[in-house]
């Protein structure tokens, strides 16, 4: 067969439209109502392959994404009316020595008359073998291009040799240019998920493997104070307490890390469960776990609230997160030898928790940054401090998790205070929520 593979210019986009037919121009609006419309780009190709067939008949629609700086092309949708499809999402393929190239470098429009004759020329085009594998005969592709820039490309094809001629070609331009911006902003939401479950990835996986050495590294640390190796000279002591203590913070980084990979990858499931008493199962319990920061800044801390069983609704061990992050912030970013205060107290329906440090607080206009992820205050005083910026953020999650509310007072240079509040009983919107 004569020019088995055809690369064709396309006509200036005036000269495009004025060449279409009519039904092609009817049929192009629909579309383009149908793209305006904002749907998924999978809902898009699906109605693609049923309102155009009769006008460009084909078998099959894909759509690939250009990755890698123009390096590599990825499978990302296709419809056919044909099963199985086996050139699938996420194929991906090099671009180097492919005639895609010319595609997308000239902006062409190739056409493939026959494929089993492209695949004796080419015999090692993966791509080739897997759609002839699916029975097409013929292709038709072009570029999407958006500002000058390709960002994917749209294929036509069909089990019929020979099945695409110059009407279609203008066809396929003309739909080309109207989803060529719906595609690039689909490309790079996914691009943002990747990215993010990446994060989310490496941010557990870090952290899980930096929990067991460190504590291990702790524990044997304190053994070693406690006299296990015998007595030890005041040098060492004193170096052995600054091991403790360093690890206990990079400790306390990881505890903060992995409630955020949770998080962030959705795997945080509340255990919403009737709390018998809420100071007993929450408050004092956290208080323990940083009794050892409060003896060592020798800070007052004080009991605001009755012994009266408070009894409550929630999940015990996420809400010892929000009083072990807010307490250890209190601590933290308060004054040596200062005061802090927990009040608990039942208002009708809710359960508020309050926790005041007396210490340099923050300006009213860095309160927004807060609950912010990864945020920290700027003022010369806060940033002494170290901090993660992660903390807050989990808290707030938490606390909203729980269908409740925290926010944050200061008088700078004087007291800071964050206050929270949840529902009593919880309801069943609530308890059907998930962490994502």
């Amino acid at each position: 067969m004569q020019d088995n593979v055809l690369f064709i210019t396309p006509p200036a986009p005036e000269r495009l439209r004025a060449e279409l037919t009519d039904e092609q121009r009817a049929a192009l609006e629909t579309i383009n109502r149908k793209i305006a419309a904002g749907q998924s780009l999978d809902e898009m190709l699906s109605f693609l392959f049923a309102a155009s067939r009769s006008l460009c008949p084909c078998d099959r629609i894909g759509l690939s994404f250009i990755e890698e700086d123009g390096r590599r092309v990825r499978a990302y949708h296709a419809v056919a009316d044909y099963e199985p499809l086996l050139l699938t999402k996420g194929y991906a393929e090099t671009l180097q020595g492919s005639s895609l190239a010319e595609v997308i470098g000239q902006g062409s429009v190739r056409i493939i008359r026959d494929l089993e004759a492209y695949l004796r020329a080419h015999p090692d085009s993966a791509s080739t073998k897997i759609v002839r594998k699916e029975g097409v005969r013929s292709s038709m592709t072009c570029p999407l291009v958006v500002d000058g820039r390709n960002v994917g490309l749209l294929f036509r094809s069909s089990r019929q040799p020979d099945a695409f001629g110059e009407q279609d070609v203008l066809l396929h331009l003309a739909v080309a240019e109207r989803l060529s911006q719906a595609v690039e902003k689909a490309y790079r939401i996914e691009q943002l998920q990747a990215a993010m479950d990446a994060y989310t990835e490496m941010l557990g996986f870090v952290s899980h493997e930096l929990k067991s050495p460190v504590a291990s590294l702790v524990t044997d640390a304190n053994m070693m104070l406690g006299g296990y190796l015998g007595e030890m000279t005041d040098d060492q002591r004193r170096k052995i307490e600054r091991m403790v203590a360093k690890g206990e913070y990079l400790l306390g980084l990881v505890r903060e890390y992995l409630d955020l990979a949770r998080i962030e990858g959705g795997s945080l499931e509340p255990n919403f469960a009737p709390i018998k008493d809420f100071i007993a199962e929450v408050i004092e319990p956290t208080i323990d776990i940083v009794q050892p920061q409060v003896e060592e800044k020798v800070v007052q801390l004080q009991r605001d609230f009755t012994a009266t069983p408070l009894p409550a609704e929630g999940d015990v061990n996420l809400l010892k997160i929000v009083l072990v992050n807010l307490l250890s912030n209190a601590v933290k970013y308060g004054e040596d030898h200062g005061e802090i205060r927990v009040r608990v107290a039942a208002e009708n329906d809710l359960l508020r928790v309050a926790v005041w440090n007396r210490g340099p607080g923050f300006p009213a206009g860095q309160k927004a940054r807060l609950f912010r992820k990864f945020s920290r205050l700027d003022t010369p005083e806060l940033k002494k401090r170290k901090g993660t910026g992660v903390g807050l953020y989990t808290t707030w999650r938490i606390i909203e998790l729980h269908g409740g509310r925290i926010a944050a007072e200061s008088e700078p240079g004087r007291w800071a205070e964050f206050t929270f509040t949840i529902p009593r009983t919880l309801s069943a919107a609530v308890k059907e929520r998930k962490g994502s």
